[in-house]
C-alpha cells in the first residue's frame, strides 16, 4: 500500500503523548473551538475520511488514534474505559486545548465519558455511541472480545478481524483497509482487546457518573448494529441528563453505512444544534 493512495484527512503526524507514540492528524482552521475526534475500533483515524474535510471547513480539526488503536503505540496502563480517558485528559494537555467538542464513536465513547465524568469543564459538547455500556448489552463479536481470556488473541495478528474487513471493504477504499489491518497485525489486536476486556470492571463505575456528566451530548447509533445494540443508545440516554439520541438506518459503521446523514447530522451538531440544550442547563 502507498500511502499517496490514502485520502486527505489533514497532516499525518506522530507525538509522544505520556510515553506513547501517537499516530493523529491535524486540519482546518487556526482559531475556534477544536473538535478532537477519535476513531473507532478496529480501524483507525481514516475512518473519517468522509467527515474529515466537511469539518475541517470551518473548524481546527485533530482526529487522533488512541493507545492501542490504529498505529498508535500500546501500553498496558492505558488499555481500559477509565485509564484512557484519563490519557484523553493528558492529550487535550498536550495539544493545549482547554475546550473541545469530542467526537467519539465506539471505544472512544465510554473513555470520552470517564474524562469528561473527571474534568467536564474540557468539553464544550460531546458526540458519542456506538460503544457497549455494560458487558451483557454486547452483541455478537463483541461480547466474545470482552469474556476472552488474556492472551487468547496473542497469535491472532489482523487474521482475527479479517470477516470484519472484509465486510468493511465493500464500501470502503483499500487503501483504507489497508491501513485498518495493520491497526491489528501482530499482537496488535490481543493488545487492544485489553481495552474491551476491561469493560467488565470499569463500566459498573462508570454508570453511576453519568447522571453528573451535564455536557450536551449527541447519541448516534446503528438501527441494525448487532454488535453494539440500540438498547446501548437507550441506557446512555436515559441517564445523561443533556442528550438528543437518533437511529441511523445502518449496521454499525455509521460513519460509512450512513455517511451521509452521519456527517450532516454531526456537522449540524457542532455548527450550533448543541447549543440548545446549552440552554437548558
Amino acid at each position: 500500500m502507498s500511502e499517496n493512495n490514502l485520502p486527505n484527512i489533514g497532516a499525518v503526524a506522530t507525538a509522544e503523548i505520556d510515553g506513547l507514540a501517537i499516530r493523529y492528524a491535524r486540519s482546518g482552521a487556526s482559531k475556534g473551538m477544536p473538535i478532537l475526534l477519535t476513531a473507532p475500533w478496529p480501524e483507525s483515524i481514516y475512518a473519517f475520511y468522509h467527515l474529515a474535510p466537511r469539518l475541517a471547513a470551518t473548524h481546527r480539526v485533530i482526529i487522533v488514534d488512541l493507545p492501542g488503536f490504529g498505529l498508535s503505540q500500546s501500553r498496558a496502563d492505558v488499555m481500559a474505559p477509565e485509564a484512557m480517558g484519563d490519557f484523553v485528559i493528558k492529550l487535550l494537555k498536550y495539544f493545549g486545548f482547554s475546550r473541545v467538542h469530542a467526537v467519539a464513536p465506539d471505544v472512544g465513547t465510554p473513555a470520552v465519558l470517564f474524562a469528561a465524568s473527571k474534568q467536564q469543564e474540557l468539553f464544550e459538547s460531546l458526540v458519542i455511541g456506538g460503544a457497549a455500556m455494560k458487558p451483557d448489552l454486547a452483541g455478537g463479536a463483541l461480547k466474545d472480545l470482552i469474556h476472552s481470556p488474556e492472551g487468547y488473541l496473542a497469535n491472532a495478528g489482523a487474521d482475527g478481524v479479517k470477516p470484519y474487513l472484509e465486510q468493511a471493504a465493500l464500501l470502503t477504499p483499500a487503501a483504507i483497509i489497508e491501513d485498518f489491518r495493520a491497526a491489528s497485525a501482530g499482537r496488535r489486536l490481543e493488545e487492544a482487546t485489553q481495552f474491551v476486556r476491561g469493560y467488565i470492571h470499569d463500566l459498573p463505575k462508570l454508570e453511576p457518573l453519568l447522571l453528573n456528566v451535564k455536557t450536551p451530548s449527541l447519541i448516534l447509533s446503528g438501527k441494525h448494529d448487532a454488535i453494539v445494540p440500540p438498547v446501548n443508545l437507550q441506557f446512555l440516554a436515559d441517564r445523561l441528563p443533556n442528550n438528543r439520541h437518533l437511529l441511523l438506518e445502518a449496521e454499525h459503521r455509521l460513519w460509512e453505512e450512513a455517511a451521509d446523514e452521519y456527517n450532516k447530522t454531526i456537522v449540524s451538531w457542532l455548527d450550533g444544534d448543541y447549543r440548545s440544550l446549552l440552554r437548558a442547563l
